[in-house]
């Protein structure tokens, strides 16, 4: 038993270890920026040098442990500190470090800068294993920035499709939407009178409505079986027998002969002349003050004798 719970804890550390590592190779190196004059500012109001990571994968990586450097033969050179909340990249988000090589500044502030580095390496937390690497070129002017085209897709060394030189910075957001239209803007082009979005809302309202009788309808039916198969149980007959109850043969002769009868011309029917005829009848006297109509008997006297 002991054998076993120290072999189960062994497999969830390294689990663990292993989901962790996995983790952080989903980071990609998105974007840079070598020459700031009129760019994103840092948390001190100055305009520096910038990198930018995006998490590709759907699950928080925490990044704590890992390097970042501009020099192969040092993959150490500046240590993502532990303890940081915001080193905690959720899904699909992106995080940005300062080249300014003032580490002393924050968590995001390396310890070099991009004017001198001939390229960016971003590597796991043993040291050893570089996830991401771009090579950093001088040729771009001021405010000038250099990605991905679309976030976290395309080759992991800088180079290839997937990377080009970008009119407009995108620090922290998007790359897709710096050169593309937005959605609404997109769907206005397609759509301007509004008849394609005005038929898809009454389709899917109509179907849900047509959906939503069927289940009801099916629901019903099933209730009216059960509630036949109880009464069947309860009466001990057979369900088919008991559906709508047996009838007797008396109730359909009298159904036949009374149809027969009305489609007789010559039959007389039970019906009524709705005419009261009244007769006049004279009396001498009148009923109620008669003795014979009395509501009790005339008194008799016993004499004795």
């Amino acid at each position: 038993m002991k054998h076993l719970k120290l072999f189960l804890a062994i497999a969830g550390l390294t689990l663990c270890l292993t989901a962790g590592a996995q983790s952080q190779d989903a980071m990609r190196l998105n974007e840079y920026l070598v020459i700031n004059t009129d760019d994103f500012q840092d948390d001190f109001g100055q305009q520096n040098a910038w990198i930018e990571l995006f998490n590709s994968s759907y699950g928080t990586v925490d990044i704590a442990g890992c390097f970042l450097s501009d020099d192969p033969a040092n993959l150490k050179k500046y240590a993502i500190p532990g303890g940081d909340l915001m080193t905690k990249v959720k899904p699909r988000q992106h995080i940005l470090f300062w080249a300014d090589n003032q580490p002393y500044r924050g968590t995001f502030h390396v310890s070099f800068d991009l004017a001198n580095a001939k390229e960016i390496i971003f590597t796991k937390g043993d040291g050893k294993t570089i996830i991401d690497r771009i090579p950093v070129r001088h040729d771009l002017g001021e405010n000038v920035a250099f990605g991905r085209l679309e976030d976290g897709i395309g080759s992991t060394d800088g180079s290839g499709a997937g990377w080009a030189v970008m009119d407009r910075t995108s620090p922290s957001t998007n790359n897709t939407l710096v050169d593309k239209a937005a959605k609404p803007d997109r769907m206005k082009e397609i759509d301007p009178y509004g008849w394609i979005l005005a038929l898809t809302a009454m389709s899917v309202v109509f179907l849900a409505l047509i959906l939503l009788y069927f289940i009801f309808k099916a629901i019903g039916n099933a209730n009216i079986k059960a509630g036949k198969k109880r009464s069947a149980a309860s009466s001990g007959t057979d369900v088919k027998e008991s559906a709508y109850g047996e009838v007797p043969g008396e109730v359909y002769a009298a159904i036949a002969t009374a149809m027969h009868l009305y489609q007789q011309d010559d039959e007389n029917h039970d019906e009524e002349s709705f005419v009261v005829t009244l007769h006049h009848t004279d009396r001498t006297y009148s009923p109620w003050s008669s003795k014979i109509y009395t509501l009790r008997q005339t008194p008799q006297v016993n004499k004795r004798r």
